[in-house]
């Protein structure tokens, strides 16, 4: 799945479209990327440049992203030096992962200038860097020369990356590639075409050593001549810019993608065909990278619910420790009436006495422990304070391990919505709620992001509007303030999820609603990757809410039970009737 060369230059030539386009306007959704808004004659497009070690590359992108309230310090610089330019060239050296952008664009005072963002596409060490006159105005990553690293900072002189000794299958023979792989030997034929061919993923190197010998050194002359013709083809390829390519499981995940026929899976796996490579880079690496951006965005909550729930779990185990030692407590008010029914025989100083229990079936003497310091009365006396205190002690213990209880049940519903969260705005409103339940602490007041993050909604195959919550807060608007008394709420039985309401209008709800209410409710809960997921249903007139209750916590009744599989099918065929 990586982002070569050859790639690189089919997008190039994508872009060409776009020459002379003006930039309207900037954007930094993330600190390691770009979004260049383009308007050319007759059309608008986006460009998105991207130097995440994961996930880097440049297209023209449909995909949504948010921006951040406040603007980088590097955003606003390239607002500076780059909106209102105009989209002059596009250059690429060889079939090398690094594409400059050239825009025509006005200094402070307003003489013409050429400024240049070249786009590093190296793994973990790309880069996007702008520049004027080859010399380095600012990087997305800076690099100090240390452990062999370019000296990548403001005001140093550009020097692109080293070349790799590489043909360049756009102007070398395809006779050239044959005889430098003779010189390799034993290596595997695909990994030989790495090593000698430039520009080109592992998935293109094996579809052209596809059912030639294993190896590169015992290339046969027939082996030779295959390779060359698929050489060509594959040059001829490069310049039409070929047909691109999604590789996915038989699930339907993303696993590779290229702009070449793919023949090396056979059938064990699905290809979805683009017109465009960016809307190809979109469908493999939007969605990996917002989950990518959500797990280090929820990384210091994850942290800090973790530290949460474990102290719980300490709080729970202690008192349910104490609450051990407090089951004798009848033994100790027993013990107290004995001591009283016997104060007659019981001497100043005794340290026990040895009373008939008439508690036992059988009436068998019991010896019970004195204080010799106390009187006979006021050993029986401590007995029933002892007693007293054990019963006191074990009521107050029995609803602060329910209250932990509950409040554990709160935190897994938290770290349940977390783990769904898809956008900043949901990030922000989970944060927000923790911040209200005294979790976290408020942290300039005065200057609070706005949230929107509305619930999920959907439409089942009846016609009947379904919404999902997505955190606590959202399931406490959505069932308590938003539903109709009519409607149907939903919960997966005894684990965190969502609340789902069906809006009934005051008809029935036919089966079939139903189940994919159900099936919604199984997916966006702790058990979605389970089987048979048991689901409660109810009218909402019959969900309350305790008072002091957490967010999201409520209780129902005169429920019934639905089993449904998390159905990942249904949920689109929903999804694609979004409301």
């Amino acid at each position: 799945m990586a982002f070569d060369g050859a790639t690189a230059f089919i997008i190039k030539s994508e872009l060409l479209t776009f020459s002379g386009a003006r930039i309207e306007k900037i954007n930094m959704p993330m600190k390691d990327a770009i979004l260049l808004h383009l308007s050319a004659t007759g059309k608008k497009g986006r460009l998105l440049l991207s130097c995440n070690p994961s996930f880097p590359r440049l297209h023209l992108t449909n995909a949504k992203y948010e921006n951040p309230a406040v603007p980088p310090m590097l955003c606003m610089l390239l607002r500076k030096k780059l909106t209102g330019g105009r989209l002059k060239s596009i250059r690429q050296i060889g079939l090398d992962r690094v594409l400059f952008l050239d825009f025509d664009c006005k200094n402070e005072l307003g003489d013409p200038v050429v400024i240049t963002l070249a786009v590093e596409i190296m793994g973990r060490l790309s880069n996007i860097i702008l520049l004027q006159d080859n010399k380095i105005i600012d990087t997305v990553r800076r690099f100090d020369p240390e452990e062999g690293k370019r000296f990548l900072l403001p005001g140093a002189a550009y020097e692109p990356p080293t070349a790799q000794d590489k043909l360049n299958i756009l102007t070398q023979p395809a006779s050239a590639v044959a005889d430098r792989l003779q010189s390799l030997g034993d290596l595997p034929t695909d990994k030989a075409l790495m090593r000698v061919l430039d520009g080109v993923s592992p998935i293109i190197c094996r579809e052209l050593a596809l059912n030639l010998h294993e190896q590169a050194g015992s290339l046969t002359e027939k082996d030779t001549e295959r390779l060359c013709r698929r050489l060509e083809r594959f040059r001829e390829t490069i310049l039409s810019g070929g047909q691109p390519v999604l590789v996915q499981t038989k699930a339907g995940t993303p696993k590779d993608f290229t702009f070449v026929p793919v023949r090396q899976y056979g059938a064990g796996m699905r290809l979805q065909y683009f017109d465009h490579m960016g809307d190809l880079l979109d469908a493999f690496f939007a969605d990996r990278e917002n989950a990518e951006r959500m797990r280090a965005m929820s990384a210091s909550l994850l942290k800090m619910l973790v530290n949460a729930s474990q102290r719980i779990d300490r709080k729970i185990a202690a008192r349910q420790q104490d609450l051990k030692k407090t089951e004798n407590r009848e033994q100790l008010r027993e013990y107290g009436e004995l001591v009283k029914a016997n104060l007659h025989s019981i001497h100043p100083g005794d340290s026990f006495v040895d009373a008939m229990n008439y508690y036992d079936p059988e009436c068998k003497t019991v010896r019970i422990p004195l204080d010799p310091t106390l009187s006979p009365s006021k050993n029986a006396q401590k007995y029933f304070t002892n007693y007293r205190k054990a019963a006191t002690a074990a009521g107050m213990l029995s609803d602060l391990i329910e209250k932990a209880k509950l409040e554990k049940d709160y935190i897994d519903s938290v770290f349940d919505a977390l783990s769904r969260a898809t956008s900043t705005a949901d990030y922000l409103q989970i944060r927000q709620e923790l911040c209200e339940t005294g979790y976290l602490h408020l942290q300039n007041t005065k200057k609070q992001p706005s949230v929107k993050s509305a619930p999920l909604s959907f439409v089942s195959a009846d016609g009947f509007p379904i919404f999902v919550g997505k955190n606590n807060k959202q399931n406490d608007q959505l069932t308590l303030k938003t539903a109709d008394k009519t409607d149907i709420f939903m919960h997966v039985k005894n684990m965190p999820g969502s609340h789902v309401i069906i809006v009934t209008g005051g008809k029935e709800v036919p089966e079939r609603t139903l189940l994919q209410g159900a099936v919604l409710a199984a997916l966006h809960s702790k058990a979605a990757a389970g089987k048979q997921v048991p689901v409660d249903y109810t009218p909402v007139k019959y969900v309350k809410k305790p008072a002091g209750a957490k967010p999201g916590m409520v209780i129902y009744t005169t429920n019934k039970t639905i089993f449904a599989d998390p159905d990942d099918t249904i949920y689109h065929e929903l999804k694609g009737a979004d409301a």
